[in-house]
């Protein structure tokens, strides 16, 4: 971890002094009509300046506010995992806790599933493994740049999004990020409870019940914070590695060697093109918010591998275990392979860790947009809000949505962090300005062309959506920077 006055954080206050930000006065440039008020955080004075127009458009006015009006003390920020703040060196860790957490959140039973079509449709080597390596390090890489942005700046996803679009315009994203992991916790709470009523034989009328109480338990790990996601990782990882290794050495026997695995599975159906969606597609919208859990790292090293290991290793591994399963047994969900292979109550015990190290997760996301959306810090009622919202979407019928809201969610998430990346590395230099004294417009034009360019890309263009997406709204919002 950083020393006193040597972390990210201090690194970035400074840059808010920079010749780049300051100006000759050493402070922020002026805009023609500014009003400057002195306020004081937490002890601490500081200046804002911004117009009538742009009132609440300085990135901590909603924290300010919030605590003039309350009297909160200054730990609630850390109590509630820094929902509108930048994360501060003292709350930062190593790399083992932030990679177990994202490889929990990476091991996921819908990536068996995608990775089980793909297992059927192409033969295992070369063409499977090929596909699965190239659209893995597509992933990583894409994640590792926006959890370094998180490592360097300390903000979680939706507080870049503001300097990218606006205090207006960020609201967008925070309601399509919120909203996607809102429909994963559904889906999730929704097969876990389908599948232990199909496996376990239990009556229909349990159904609905156990969506209910797997809504709530699911997120109190993420009611907690942070801490309590990597406590539930530390355990579920290495448990779920073991009981993997134990089934690829079963298929391994059942396919008749390495021999009989390698030359199993042709049957097409998908391009490569597709195959590589399907990769790429699987953890590009939680991928896209790992700044939330990168901003607690203590170095880039940290940020950087933790994200490479949980998205290139950690989602490929889930994606070659379903591929693995399709080509041995003809079945995608590892939980009805464990079946097959005898192993019926350790799947059960698999399942249930898998869903939850990332349902856990992705309610803390949607908790994290949720109070940036709403301006608030009360990120743990936040996040019981969303986890009703979602086990309502449950019994609604989530299960069934699956595929098409991939689909959306592929063409819609992904330009938002090619605008971000763009934004910190190109317009920003690779440094916010500190928060206390950065004014953002209402709408921030560029960003918003570009994320709606990045987005028509990943529609029309031939090749993979999301990446697509990404390159063209990091291009288009890299020139439109430059031209203004």
């Amino acid at each position: 971890m950083s020393g006193p006055g040597t972390g990210p954080l201090d690194r970035m206050c400074r840059c808010a002094a920079s010749p780049e930000w300051a100006g000759r006065s050493g402070r922020m440039p002026a805009v023609r009509g500014q009003n400057s008020a002195g306020r004081t955080l937490h002890g601490r004075k500081f200046e804002t300046n911004f117009i009538p127009q742009q009132r609440n458009s300085t990135i901590a006015r909603a924290a300010v506010v919030r605590t003039e009006a309350t009297g909160d003390a200054p730990g609630r920020s850390g109590t509630e995992d820094y929902p509108l703040s930048a994360v501060p060196d003292e709350a930062r860790q190593g790399f083992w806790p932030i990679a177990l957490v994202l490889l929990g959140f990476t091991f996921f039973s819908a990536t068996m599933w995608g990775g089980g079509s793909l297992g059927a449709a192409f033969q295992f080597w070369p063409d499977l493994v090929g596909i699965i390596l190239c659209g893995s390090a597509i992933l990583a890489v894409y994640v590792a740049g926006l959890g370094y942005v998180g490592y360097k700046s300390g903000l979680a996803t939706v507080l870049s999004a503001r300097f990218a679009f606006g205090d207006l315009g960020s609201r967008w994203s925070d309601a399509l990020l919120g909203l996607t992991q809102i429909g994963w916790y559904a889906w999730g709470t929704a097969t876990v409870t389908i599948i232990l009523v199909r496996l376990l034989d239990l009556d229909l009328s349990l159904q609905a019940p156990l969506m209910i109480v797997f809504g709530l338990v699911f997120c109190v790990t993420a009611y907690v914070g942070s801490r309590g996601l990597a406590a539930l990782s530390i355990v579920s990882v290495p448990a779920m590695l073991l009981l993997i290794a134990v089934s690829a050495g079963v298929a391994l026997r059942d396919a008749g060697g390495a021999a009989g695995l390698l030359t199993a599975g042709s049957a097409g159906g998908l391009t490569v093109a597709e195959a590589l969606t399907i990769v790429v597609g699987t953890f590009v919208s939680g991928g896209t918010q790992v700044a939330n859990w990168t901003r607690f790292s203590g170095s880039a090293r940290a940020a950087v591998g933790s994200t490479l290991l949980a998205f290139f290793f950690g989602n490929g591994l889930m994606i070659v275990t379903g591929a693995v399963g399709a080509t041995v047994y003809g079945l995608s969900d590892i939980v009805e392979v464990l079946a097959v292979q005898g192993l019926l109550a350790a799947g059960v015990l698999m399942l249930f860790s898998n869903i939850w190290t990332t349902q856990d997760n992705t309610i803390y996301n949607f908790s994290v947009a949720g109070c940036h959306f709403c301006r608030t810090e009360r990120r743990r009622l936040v996040t019981f809000v969303g986890a009703a919202a979602g086990t309502l979407l449950a019994l609604l019928g989530m299960y069934d949505w699956l595929i098409p809201y991939m689909v959306a969610m592929g063409m819609l998430i992904p330009p938002l962090g090619g605008v971000i990346m763009a934004d910190f590395f190109v317009r920003h230099r690779g440094c916010y300005p500190a928060l206390g004294e950065a004014v953002v417009p209402r709408f921030n034009r560029e960003g918003i062309a570009a994320y709606a360019a990045g987005s028509l890309a990943a529609l029309v263009i031939p090749g993979i959506p999301p990446v697509n997406g990404i390159i063209v709204a990091f291009i288009v919002y890299a020139c439109l920077v430059r031209l203004t």
